[in-house]
Order: structure tokens, then sequence, then C-alpha cells
């Protein structure tokens, strides 16, 4: 226990008795003035004209519409080719070598459309998706494992290369 004296004009002397052991007090809370924030990015993202997004919105249309025209098996066999590239490009970026990043975003949104749109048949057809996911397991085991086309046209260049050196 502590005491604490107090001292009034008048003399006289109160002494109060604290128990520090049982106190009610946490801290205190300092408020803070509001401070003045730079602008996010995303607010200065949406101060830029507004024909960006559209040509870039018009470009998504186009490609789902492209991808829309293909049939399920084309579908497939193209997911199955950019998943490879996908592969590819994490290789390069593990050994270091030079690649575009952006086109891991690219590869994986396009990657991503396909799937949906081979799901939005599904569900045309009636397929659950209990059903869709079993397809999906048989579907991965058939394939047949291949090199990506990227790695295909380096080949192809370096036999071309080769065979021009021989001759």
């Amino acid at each position: 226990m502590m005491s604490l004296s107090i001292a009034s004009p008048s003399g006289a002397t109160f002494t109060p008795k604290i128990n520090l052991s049982k106190s009610s007090f946490h801290g205190i809370r300092i408020a803070q003035a509001s401070p003045v924030r730079a602008p996010s990015a995303s607010a200065i993202r949406t101060t830029h004209s507004c024909s960006s997004l559209v040509v870039k919105m018009a470009k998504r249309e186009e490609e789902l519409k492209e991808i829309r025209t293909k049939s399920t098996e084309e579908l497939q066999e193209e997911i199955v080719d950019l998943k490879g590239e996908l592969f590819m490009l994490r290789l390069q970026r593990s050994a270091r070598n030079e690649f575009k990043s952006s086109e891991f975003l690219r590869m994986r949104k396009r990657i991503a459309r396909m799937l949906t749109v081979k799901r939005e048949r599904e569900l045309e057809e009636g397929i659950n998706k209990r059903i869709s996911r079993k397809l999906d397991r048989k579907w991965k085991k058939s394939i047949v494992p291949r090199p990506p086309p990227s790695l295909k046209k380096l080949q192809e260049e370096e036999a071309a290369a080769e065979a021009k050196e021989s001759a």
C-alpha cells in the first residue's frame, strides 16, 4: 500500500490510501489528430482516364469470345500447353534467367478463363460439382506428359542451328 499526502491552503493534510495491486488503470489512450495521408495507389489509378480500362475490358471480351469458340478438347489441350509454359517460366525464374514477370499473371488468368468456360459448359450439360471433379481427376490422369510449345520451338531452333553449322 502507498499513501499520498496532499497539502491544502488551509493547512489541513489529506492522506488518501491507494491500493496499487488492484488498480483499474490499464494505460492511457492517446488520440491522434487525423494525419494527412498520401493518396493511395487505387485513388491515383481511378483518376486516370477510363479509356485504358475500356480497352482492357474489350481485349478481355475478345479473348473470351475466342475461347468460347473452341471445343472442349481444344480447351483442354491449350490448358495443358499453358500449364507447361507456366512451368517453364518457373524454371527460368529459379535459374535466374531473363523472363517477363507479367507472363505469370497473363498465363494464370488465361488458364482461369479457359477453366471457367469449361465449367460453364459442364453446367449447361447438367454436370454437378462432384461429377465434374471426378471427370477432372480422370482427365488429369489421362494427360500424356509432353514438352510445352516454347520448349519445342527452342529445340527446333537449336536443331536448325546445328544443321546450319554442320552444313
